[in-house]
Formats: structure tokens, sequence, C-alpha cells
């Protein structure tokens, strides 16, 4: 776990509990680690309400935590339904989930069950989607997202060895039948592999590959963060300001994912070709211009034709991908929260709108009632109704430039089987 901090004097950790053998034997692990140093864990179960049983099996792995001294959460998916992309379906509406959770308990360490055999799959899965050297570093061990630090301390550990840790500790576990459903892409993997423990020398050879790939790939983060350091401004307002000259296609990658509030950056080849000199041009809903008044360089701002429609203004509501209502937010009911779109010719004349461009005026966040402007924090502009200018805040999904790629080589668990850490 060293490798994975910092964490606090006692440590509060969330454990995801599918109740399989390998998020069991991890929240074990985990609350023995916790507590030798005077935290706690709590265990988040997700009854995904898909299958018939799992309700059951949920209730069962709950049981089977409270057994544990684990204090335990259980999360009901609402709304999934069997159809196309399910599996991707599922893995977004169960990590919003986690991290609502762990946020409300007050958790920021969010440590998740996969092991090398998971990690074996995921390279194979990218290559055939034909990722390039980053994609194929696969898994993080470490991943900084907007409220909470998602963990995996399992990655260089075989599947085997974690249900030989519940054998020796008189601990059954969940078999999901969807793990070996052939019509799922993983599943077919798995069962290509032909390695059940993930002990076997494919899975071993692709663990060592991932890592090697993952080590460059964290140099190369560095680089990232210390030239989007020296050559670009970003704005709280959503877009970023970049001096003249070429930037590296990560660097430029990193900010479009950001300008764009995307989980990813562009296709690398469509990165490469405008890194090289960048220019007018609009790619993966980023808008790159001249800066003009703002100054030397160049802008890059949202794309409008791609923002998403307004939503409804609630506390810790996300617009965009890209801005967050403030928790404890005092709003009116009927109030919505998008752009300022076609109002912005009327804000023209506002001291702090005067020098930036049409364009970019009408990317700004900004709170309607009735279908009026009453906030636009960024333009310091209130209406009649009383609203704290503070409210709306740039929080996308995962920093420009967070913690660099942690390969799995920088784990080394030591209590799997032996149950005495991590």
């Amino acid at each position: 776990m060293a490798p994975l901090g910092p964490f606090e004097p006692a440590p509060l950790l969330a454990v995801a509990v599918s109740g399989g053998a390998d998020s069991l034997a991890l929240a074990l692990l985990a609350r023995d680690w916790a507590r030798a140093r005077g935290g706690m864990v709590t265990g988040l179960v997700v009854d995904h309400a898909l299958r018939p049983e799992s309700g059951a099996e949920a209730a069962l792995t709950l049981q089977r935590l409270a057994g544990l001294g684990i204090a335990a959460r259980l999360i009901v998916l609402q709304g999934l339904a069997h159809g196309p992309a399910l599996a991707a379906r599922a893995r977004a509406a169960r990590h919003a989930a986690l991290t609502e959770a762990a946020a409300g308990l007050g958790i920021v360490h969010l440590l998740m069950g996969h092991h090398a055999g998971d990690q074996a799959e995921t390279v194979a899965m990218r290559r055939l989607a034909g990722s390039g050297p980053a994609g194929l570093a696969g898994m993080a061990a470490l991943v900084e997202g907007r409220s909470l630090r998602l963990l995996r301390p399992l990655l260089p550990v075989p599947p085997g060895r974690l249900r030989a840790t519940l054998r020796a500790a008189g601990l059954d576990w969940v078999e999901d039948p969807s793990n070996r459903n052939p019509a799922a892409l993983r599943a077919r993997l798995r069962l290509a592999r032909g390695d059940a423990d993930g002990a076997g020398v494919l899975t071993r050879a692709a663990g060592e590959a991932a890592a090697a790939r993952g080590a460059a790939r964290a140099a190369v983060d560095h680089e990232v963060a210390a030239e989007l350091a020296a050559r670009v401004r970003l704005h709280p307002g959503g877009y970023a300001m970049v001096a003249p000259g070429p930037l590296s296609p990560p660097a430029l990658g990193a900010l479009l994912r950001v300008i764009a509030g995307a989980a990813h950056a562009p296709p690398p080849a469509q990165v490469a070709a405008l890194a090289v000199a960048l220019r007018p041009a609009t790619l993966a809903g980023v808008r790159v211009m001249p800066a003009g008044r703002l100054g030397p360089g160049w802008l890059l701002l949202r794309e409008a034709a791609a923002m998403a429609a307004p939503v409804l203004a609630r506390p810790g509501a996300v617009w965009d991908g890209r801005f967050r209502l403030a928790d404890g937010a005092a709003l009116p009911e009927a109030a919505w929260f998008g752009a300022v779109g076609d109002d912005a010719a009327r804000l023209r004349h506002l001291k702090a709108a005067q020098h930036l461009p049409a364009a970019l005026l009408r990317t700004l966040p900004a709170l309607r009632l009735h279908g009026e402007l009453f906030v636009v924090p960024h333009l310091g502009y209130a209406g009649p109704v009383s609203c704290h200018l503070t409210i709306i805040l740039h929080a996308v999904e995962s920093p420009i430039a967070g913690a660099p790629f942690l390969p799995s080589a920088g784990l080394c668990p030591k209590g799997v089987q032996a149950r005495v850490g991590m």
C-alpha cells in the first residue's frame, strides 16, 4: 500500500466488494492493513439488480463482511437494463455510485480488487482495439479523480492466491456467472488464456509488459506536467491560453480532454496532426483559435455545438463534464445550469466580458431561472436573484496533469494468502 499513499494517520478506506473472491480478499487484507494503523474499512456492496439472485448474493456478502468486522453499505443500482453495451453502462453506473457513496462517507481512498488476470485481459482487449503504448500500459494502480483516489493494490497478484487467502481464512465467496459468459470479450479472453489461477507464463508476461509500458508512461506524464506548467494557462472558466509554438501530442491531448470535459484524449493520430503546428481547428469538441486581444498564442475553448444540454441546478450537479455546482448551494427549485449561449451579446457591457471573444462568452457556465440569466460567476454577473458568485466550480473528472501513471511494478503486496498485510 505504501506506493499508493500518502494516507492519513488513521486511514479511512472504502472497498468495492462484489462478493467475488477478489474483492472479498481485498476487503480482508485492507481491514488488517487499516486496523494496524488505527484506521477503518467500509465495504461498498453494489447490487446491479440484473439477475434474480443478485439481491440474495448482496445480502450474503453484507453478512460475510459483518462477520469480518467490516462495516458495509448496500448500493442498489436503478435503471440498468439488458441491451447493447451493458457492461460499459453497468461499469459507468457502478463507478458513479461508488464515488458518491465514498464521498458521502468522507472517504477519499476507494480500493478495487483488480488482479493480475484482469490486467492481462485488459491489455489484450486494448491491443485488439488498436490502443497505443499508453493504453497497453493497462490499468493504473492509482487514479486521481475529482473527489477520490481509486487504488488497485492487487494488480500484481494472481487470482489463485486471493482464493487461497480466503480458503485459509475459512471464507466462501459468490461466483458471478457473467464472468464465464462467452458472449463477453473479457470472458472469452479469460477462457482462451486457460490460466484460472493467473500464475501462468502468459499472464505473468502480460503483467511485466504492462508494467514496463507503465514506467515509460509515467516518465511521459512527468514531462507533460512540466510542459503544461510552462506553456499553458488554464482558466477556471473552462478555457486555456497556450503560448506560441508547438505542444507535444501528449500535452495537447491532455489539454483537449480537459477542455472537452471528456474521459479520454482524442485519438493520437488526430492530436499529433494538430500538435505539429497549432492552427484554427475544431477537434473532439474543442475549438482552437488565435488568442487575439487576450495575448500572443492560442485560445482553446469548448465547441459551443458540442456542449451538453442544461441540467437542473442542484447542489453537486455536474454540467458538460466540466463544471459542478458547489455542495450546499442554495438555489431556487426551478433553476437550470448550462451555458451562457445566445445571451452572450447582452453581457458584452460587463467589464470582465469586454476583452473576451464572443465564441468564448457563449461557452461560459451560467444559471437560469424561468429562462432568464441570474448568475454568470466568471463574469462577476449576478441578476435579481441573490446567489454567491463562487457557486460554480471548474471540476473535470480527472486533472489535466494529476498523479503520474503508477504501474503495478511499484506494488509489492505481502499479505496475500498469509494475511499479514499489504
